[in-house]
């Protein structure tokens, strides 16, 4: 079994801390794992993207080819289009509805929800809405994590939840608390 996963977002959103705790949960489960991270201006708000790869065999490269990714998850919807390309026939784009436009030429919103609402496999939601309803508004990504874990598949929710306790852990119970609490409102939201 294997997932290929690429994640994205803008730089500050907490796509590597996504990635770190997907990647301790594969590690715990004696997973395979490979990643690739491109942090492109990410000090001012630009492109950070990480490609990561989950196996219970060999992996021979840590970049995902064209066309067959299984999940795009991304903090944003606009960038989860520009990976499209890397997205497989089945694969899934778990993504926020809500625009982040740190651009002067932002795709107009009916253009992104149009382009949105063509993907086959879409799973959203307004995931800052749902961190500041759980009182973590810092929180956004680990809602995002939880609305993907169903769809991760190679590790299970729990093995998720466990190993984002182990990455916050040194931030203190009440961190840990607070993100399981994001986690689960994201699992929720993608029912």
């Amino acid at each position: 079994m294997k997932k290929d996963i690429i994640l994205c977002g803008v730089g500050g959103q907490g796509i590597l801390s996504i990635a770190t705790v997907i990647g301790e949960a594969a590690t715990k489960e004696g997973l395979t794992l490979k990643q690739a991270e491109v942090h492109g201006m990410s000090q001012r708000g630009g492109d950070v993207q990480s490609n990561l790869r989950l196996s219970d065999g060999e992996i021979f490269s840590d970049l995902i080819p064209l066309g067959t990714a299984d999940l795009v998850i991304s903090m944003e919807p606009m960038e989860a289009l520009r990976y499209l390309p890397w997205l497989s026939r089945d694969g899934v784009v778990i993504t926020s509805s809500k625009p982040f436009v740190n651009i002067p030429d932002y795709p107009a919103e009916e253009a992104l929800e149009s382009a949105l609402a063509a993907l086959p496999h879409l799973v959203r939601a307004d995931i800052e809405t749902l961190a500041k309803q759980a009182g973590n508004p810092k929180g956004a990504n680990m809602v995002l994590l939880g609305m993907a874990a169903s769809h991760i598949g190679i590790v299970s929710t729990d093995d998720l939840r466990e190993a984002l306790a182990r990455i916050f852990a040194r931030k203190g119970d009440a961190v840990v608390e607070a993100n399981r609490h994001c986690f689960d409102l994201g699992l929720a939201a993608a029912r």
